[in-house]
């Protein structure tokens, strides 16, 4: 079936899907960055700091296909709402019980309800749009996530210095019941559509298709290089004996070029001037770049690693979902994107553990060389093939 083109989503229907992204990266990542730092009734050893970090990831490695599949079957819309509210009762659970135990429950709850809204408001982002638009629509619902990554650490440690943890949770308590009710205003009812069964075959053939495989693939790879520029580059600038201000800023600027690219290579797409074909190779070898970059002694290198990353990340993000998007019947949606979310939550941790093992064998260097060396040699090989002159048929 092919997908059906709908008219262009208003921007009033567009405005609460951007803001459900927004809510997600910044639930992550400002509660992430502070259990560490403000928390020491909460986080009393690094195991359990470890443990709250994976948990969350965890669990949306395990339930973003399921609830992607069932935003198919009942509607993405419902899993949008349901999603929200539950991310909001979960964040309000540790303001109520405010104990080391419920925190691990809150912190489950909201992975388990980012699983739900995040691969529904994605394919309601599809759903909404025309192919034509799917570029800027994407770009737009990346330009807000990112900003949600970029806010999350910094106006969350202001919130968890200003009224510890109790205060971040008490936010997103707001935010994820705010956004729901917008949503509820604003989106419109996306009904599923009528599907032809599809048996464990069926899928595994259709994940393994060139036209799911390829985008998703340089999505996991970009994603992986954003952890790890995220998680290392400030490592590398102590290393270099820079302050904790200038590296913060290294790791700023990454996530602020990934957000200004990225609505830029949406509107590119949509206007012919940027493909499919040539732009995931040119993010791919640009990150590549970016993480060579970061091999390199002092800030010069750290700067520059940041920005070639982040507009590696911001180039590949849009055009990604949108590849994903217009090759997907409309009817499987919602499956297409929990599994590209999946993509993603794999790159995001299998990029630092890469790097980390391969730093504690040799140095943080090489394991930014062998990361690097990854993300370029698909493109390389692709670029390669394209150029190999057709062999001649046999002469008789």
């Amino acid at each position: 079936m092919t997908r059906p083109a709908p008219a262009a989503a208003p921007a009033r229907q567009m405005w609460p899907l951007y803001a459900a992204g927004f809510t997600t990266a910044f639930g992550a990542h400002g509660i992430a960055a502070n259990l560490g730092g403000f928390s020491a009734d909460a986080v009393t050893s690094l195991l359990v700091l470890g443990g709250l970090l994976a948990l969350y990831d965890g669990v949306e490695v395990l339930l973003k296909p399921l609830f992607g599949s069932l935003a198919d079957r009942i509607g993405a819309r419902p899993l949008l709402l349901g999603g929200l509210v539950a991310f909001a009762l979960a964040s309000g659970l540790y303001v109520v019980a405010d104990s080391p135990g419920w925190l691990w429950a809150a912190r489950l709850g909201q992975g388990a309800a980012a699983s739900a809204f995040s691969p529904s408001a994605s394919a309601l982002v599809a759903r909404l749009n025309p192919a034509a638009k799917l570029g800027r629509a994407f770009g737009g619902y990346g330009f807000w996530k990112s900003i949600g990554y970029t806010l999350g650490p910094l106006l969350g440690g202001v919130l968890v210095w200003a009224g510890g943890l109790r205060l971040l949770f008490a936010v997103l308590t707001v935010l994820g019941a705010a956004v729901a009710v917008w949503a509820a205003l604003a989106v419109p009812v996306v009904p599923p559509l009528p599907k032809v069964r599809q048996t464990v075959l069926d899928l595994a053939r259709r994940l393994a298709d060139p036209a799911f495989l390829v985008p998703t693939a340089a999505l996991a790879a970009v994603t992986a290089a954003l952890s790890v520029g995220v998680g290392f580059l400030p490592v590398s600038g102590r290393a270099a004996g820079l302050g904790t201000v200038a590296t913060g800023a290294a790791v700023s600027v990454l996530a602020a070029c990934a957000a200004i690219v990225q609505p830029r290579a949406g509107r590119a797409l949509d206007a012919g001037r940027l493909s499919i074909r040539t732009g995931l190779p040119a993010g791919l070898l640009i990150t590549a770049a970016g993480l060579a970059c970061a091999t390199l002694p002092g800030l010069a290198g750290i700067l520059s690693a940041a920005v070639l990353i982040g507009a590696g990340t911001g180039l590949i993000t849009p055009l990604g979902f949108a590849a994903l998007a217009a090759r997907t019947p409309a009817e499987r949606m919602g499956q297409t994107m929990g599994a590209a979310e999946l993509g993603r939550e794999l790159g995001d941790a299998g990029g630092p553990l890469l790097v980390a093992g391969v730093a504690t064998l040799a140095s943080l260097a090489y394991g930014y060389a062998v990361l690097a060396a990854l993300l370029a040699v698909g493109p390389l090989i692709a670029l390669a093939l394209r150029r190999r002159p057709a062999q001649e048929p046999p002469r008789a």
